[in-house]
């Protein structure tokens, strides 16, 4: 007999395309039927059919604080009863834009959207407004939303121009963005000399969680910064996976890089659709209706949205949250790596902040290249083994995880135990 979840992919199919409402749920990647989810608390998820998982997939990055935290839940109803959407300006959207200006260090102004890719759409246009170029340059295996532009893989050979990587993507748009190998200062500085005065901007996952957890070696980013500066390139961070996750001001001041123009989206909204683009007042000032560079959404600024955004950075903001969250993280990846070497399995896994990645290789890999080497059909026989003890990881090999504030020594003593009985299953 079909379990609850299987019977509801059955339906979903016959009227979602895939079953789903975003690719990775489909589980392609890993094979299998996904469980359908009912609830949440802290770190903890409970699916169609009553199985209990401990969560590091968190709603792909923003339950920092854990599912349900009283104090977001708490703000959403409050802001819930006196409206969920006005379409009109409120105090909260002032509130939470002085909160990210204050712990984000290059934001100076920012303007609230809806989604991570509005977020990076509209930093790409406002840094071709703002330079009146038309070039942009982003990373291999960097992933910023589904935009257009964005949506473009590596050319045949170095610093060609990208091709498209989805359908739909017209060749004349993705000819407008070069593709660079992330951690490859040598081609940074190349591109820059061959097209540096044709660049808009270069946009950049600080650290990528999106090809898995990829940190950026010494010397790269401040190779972007130097050379946008030098160039008049707008340098653009994508943090809406790493901020107030890697710190809590982002990457950019784990780093002491101070991009032109950053986007955020998953923690500061607090689980609920939110995205912002900030940065130099000088650029964002050409936004409209103050300048030429237009943008504009119904939903903006959503007051229930809002609202769980201020109540989490709130509690991101308590003392010790940053670096609790940050030692459970290294105890989870220090438990794996320890278990994987005791079952003679070629493994590695590393963290930073409360982001972590998973490899089947014998180092975490630092370009995509090394990514695609990992071997992903071992990592698809560990996931389900996981999975079947109740430990949800990401369902693909190339993406990060989570760690909240609400996983504990329990939870990871729990994934450790499962994890020692899943190697030895490989």
């Amino acid at each position: 007999m079909k379990s609850r979840s299987e019977q509801l992919f059955a339906r979903a199919r016959e009227r979602i395309p895939a079953g789903v409402n975003s690719p990775v749920r489909a589980f392609g990647a890993v094979g299998g039927s996904p469980p359908f989810f009912e609830r949440a608390s802290g770190a903890w998820l409970w699916d169609a059919d009553g199985r209990r998982y401990i969560d590091y997939v968190g709603s792909w990055g923003p339950m920092v604080a854990g599912h349900t935290h009283p104090a977001v839940v708490e703000a959403v109803q409050a802001a819930a009863s006196r409206a969920l959407s006005f379409g009109a300006p409120t105090e909260a959207e002032v509130e939470l834009a002085e909160a990210i200006c204050r712990l984000v260090p290059s934001v100076e102004q920012l303007r609230l959207v809806s989604s991570g890719t509005e977020a990076t759409m509209t930093a790409i246009r406002l840094a071709r407004g703002h330079t009146g170029r038309s070039l942009i340059a982003k990373f291999e295996g960097c992933y910023h939303g589904h935009a257009d532009s964005l949506l473009v893989k590596a050319g045949s050979g170095a610093l060609t121009f990208g091709n498209p990587s989805s359908a739909g993507v017209p060749a004349e748009v993705a000819s407008l963005t070069l593709v660079l190998n992330f951690n490859d200062l040598p081609q940074v500085e190349k591109l820059f000399q061959e097209k540096g005065k044709q660049i808009a901007c270069v946009i950049v996952e600080p650290v990528a969680g999106n090809m898995n957890l990829v940190l950026p070696k010494p010397g790269f980013l401040e190779s972007l910064r130097e050379n946008c500066s030098r160039y008049g390139a707008v340098l653009i961070f994508d943090e809406v996976m790493t901020g107030f996750r890697v710190a809590l001001g982002g990457a950019q001041a784990r780093y002491g890089i101070r991009p032109d123009l950053t986007t955020l989206g998953k923690v500061i909204g607090g689980g609920l659709p939110v995205g912002a683009v900030g940065g130099r007042r000088e650029i964002m000032q050409k936004i409209a209706p103050l300048g030429p560079v237009y943008q504009a959404g119904t939903l903006s600024g959503n007051p229930v949205a809002v609202a769980a955004g201020l109540a989490t950075l709130k509690l991101v903001e308590e003392k010790d949250f940053q670096a609790r969250i940050e030692k459970t993280t290294q105890s989870l990846v220090d438990g794996l790596n320890s278990e994987a070497k005791k079952a003679k399995i070629e493994f590695s896994a590393q963290s930073i902040g409360s982001m972590f990645g998973l490899y089947f290789r014998a180092l975490p890999p630092t370009t995509f290249a090394e990514v695609m080497q990992c071997d992903k059909e071992r990592f698809n026989r560990f996931f389900h083994a996981m999975l079947a003890r109740g430990i949800y990881f990401a369902p693909s090999a190339y993406e990060a995880g989570f760690v909240s504030a609400a996983h504990g020594a329990p939870e990871i003593e729990a994934t450790l135990a499962a994890a020692r009985a899943s190697f030895a299953s490989l």
